[in-house]
């Protein structure tokens, strides 16, 4: 269940889930899923603390990884699944993630149902949303009594300028100056949090985000596709995946399965990363009105559709 609420916390609806946005995987709880089926790092499938710097592609088809340690390791192929600020994307394209205009300072309450009852009935059993023009407060129940709180505003990147981010009272006053007027049990949200706030700016990659094909290397997930966080980059992220694994079992060469699932994901991710910017657009305006209301239909009907199959039968 998703509660709307005006600044006034006057709740304006109550709506099912799904309406809106897609619901996303726990990050946490999908890694602990695939790491139970993955064979111990012992043979050499997961090395921590083993990162790269870059890769560069190598004749035949080949990519060559630049680890940290000033080590290198030769592939047939290398996925970059590494994020918005990924080190494999060079080795394909130029694309650098822009600030978006909108920046997500975080929070969190634990044991939320006892320690915190207010921020319980306004979050419910699923999310709340309030916002009034170019803001937002936004409350997630996630497992075990705990609930994320995401602030969520239009400006500048250096909105804290002048305040240490590790200064908790100094940004919980810069944040409650910029929520004046709104009601105190949402303001709670600013006042009662545990722990820290965690700054996050928005970054986006161009739309489309594309490149020519370089043998051997691919991306998947936000280094691929880096778009407002609307609900769907998880799940993205996920068929992205799932498309190209099979695409690799069911092609008789790399070449061929990576143009067989980049010609179905660039294309999927670039409809669904302006859907996004639609998407915060209607939620976070660039105007001065402080209207509440929240757009009607904000994602089409079915935001990821089935694809055809990566692979030929």
């Amino acid at each position: 269940m998703t509660i709307i609420m005006a600044p006034e916390a006057r709740v304006t609806a109550r709506a099912a889930e799904g309406w809106g946005v897609t619901p996303t995987s726990s990050r946490t709880g999908t890694f602990h899923r695939a790491s139970r089926h993955t064979p111990s790092d012992r043979t050499g499938t997961v090395r921590w603390g083993h990162s790269v710097r870059a890769v560069t592609p190598l004749p035949h088809g080949t990519a060559r990884l630049h680890h940290h340690n000033h080590t290198t390791e030769d592939f047939d192929l290398v996925i970059g699944a590494d994020g918005a600020w990924s080190r494999v994307r060079p080795a394909l394209s130029d694309a650098q993630p822009s600030y978006a205009g909108v920046t997500l300072v975080e929070a969190h309450f634990g044991e939320v149902d006892h320690r915190h009852p207010g921020i319980a009935r306004l979050v419910g059993r699923g999310t709340m949303s309030a916002k009034a023009g170019r803001r937002s407060l936004v409350l997630q129940r996630n497992s075990n009594g705990h609930v994320r709180a995401y602030i969520n505003f239009r400006g500048p990147r250096d909105w804290h300028a002048g305040v240490d981010l590790a200064d908790t009272e100094a940004v919980r006053v810069r944040l409650l100056a910029q929520y004046q007027g709104w009601d105190e049990s949402l303001l709670d949200i600013l006042r009662d949090n545990e722990g820290g706030f965690i700054n996050r700016p928005m970054f986006v990659l161009p739309v489309p985000h594309t490149w020519r094909r370089v043998p051997g290397i691919t991306l998947l997930g936000d280094a691929a596709h880096l778009m407002p966080p609307a609900g769907v980059g998880a799940n993205l992220a996920l068929l992205d995946a799932t498309e190209l694994a099979q695409s690799v079992i069911g092609h008789s060469t790399i070449a061929e399965a990576l143009d067989a699932y980049e010609s179905v994901m660039l294309p999927r991710a670039a409809e669904n990363a302006k859907t996004a910017q639609q998407m915060l657009a209607g939620l976070m305006p660039d105007t001065d009105s402080d209207d509440a209301a929240f757009p009607d239909s904000l994602w089409p009907a079915d935001p990821l559709p089935d694809s055809r199959p990566a692979h030929a039968s």
